[in-house]
């Protein structure tokens, strides 16, 4: 179970930002012995993979920081972020980790599951990051974008350490998301509320 929940956190990380759960990887794989990736990932821990991932990190980082880029970066990683998610969730799910000691045991029949899930959880949270950011970037006149953007990177950051580290909190992570996204939902209903409010009246 704790290699589904290691899993879920990666890809749930890179639906806020493709490269940071890979960076995460790469580099505690590299540098500690917190995670030893499957003999297919070793790639990611590799310098110059590590390097791209950190340039790509940045021109995302910053992108996702500008209003209306913002909206150009969510468009163009609505490819990226679920395929990262995908591989992600594959290699979390198949790495010995310091709480993961044989993490073989829960995909052993089935390769494709933890890819096709970690595709689905990433898109759904690309899906409510996406929904936000309009949101925000409205009712802050644009000012909100780079404060938004940061504090889903930090967020980013934290479930991917927490879903190698102790993926139990993994579930605190989630249910933050799925507190973000009704409160995304809600939001915005109020706002077509109010058009349609001013249409009516106007």
């Amino acid at each position: 179970m704790l290699e589904a929940l290691t899993g879920t956190g990666l890809a749930a990380s890179a639906g806020l930002n493709a490269y940071i759960p890979l960076l995460t990887m790469g580099l505690l794989a590299r540098y500690t012995d917190a995670i030893d990736l499957p003999s297919s990932s070793t790639w990611l821990s590799n310098g110059w993979t590590l390097s791209i991932l950190g340039l790509l990190l940045v021109i995302e980082m910053v992108a996702d920081k500008v209003p209306v880029v913002d909206h150009v970066n969510d468009m163009v990683q609505t490819f990226v972020r679920p395929t990262a998610g995908g591989l992600a969730f594959g290699t979390g799910s198949a790495s010995e980790t310091v709480t993961v000691a044989d993490p073989g045991a829960f995909f052993t029949s089935n390769q494709w599951v933890p890819i096709a899930a970690g595709v689905v959880i990433a898109l759904v949270v690309h899906g409510v990051k996406s929904a936000s950011r309009p949101v925000v970037n409205v009712s802050t006149a644009g000012f909100g974008a780079p404060v938004a953007s940061t504090a889903e990177d930090i967020g980013s950051v934290v479930m991917s350490v927490l879903a190698i580290v102790l993926p139990v909190l993994v579930l605190i992570g989630l249910g933050v998301m799925v507190w973000a996204a009704v409160w995304v939902v809600r939001r915005r209903r109020r706002r077509r509320r109010a058009v349609e409010t001013r249409h009516l009246f106007g």
